[in-house]
């Protein structure tokens, strides 16, 4: 896994993800959210560009949904996600990007 500090971007698509849960969320909503961000991490990791702070939110919505939490858990759930679009978005983005800034 690469450690990688969050850029603007991604944190700006992690706050607009916590507010994403809607209250009274149940075992399904979870199952949903979690598989959505499941897929999406793994789509990542093909990419060879996964984030600690990816694992941790599947981590937290994992213990949440153990305790009958799904409000949080799908709040975990869906901050995994974004954290591991922004990753995606960011291997892709710099598959080219990085010859731009190479010395010649």
């Amino acid at each position: 896994m690469s450690r990688v500090l969050l850029g603007p971007f991604a944190i700006l698509v992690v706050i607009s993800a916590n507010g994403a849960a809607s209250a009274g969320s149940t075992e399904a909503d979870f199952k949903q959210a979690y598989a959505a961000a499941n897929a999406a991490e793994q789509a990542a990791g093909r990419l060879r560009n996964q984030w600690l702070p990816t694992e941790a939110a599947l981590g937290e919505a994992r213990k949440a949904a153990e305790k009958n939490d799904f409000d949080a858990a799908v709040s975990a759930a869906k901050e995994a996600e974004a954290l591991a679009k922004a990753s995606i978005f960011q291997a892709t983005s710099e598959k080219e990007a990085w010859k731009s800034r190479q010395i010649r």
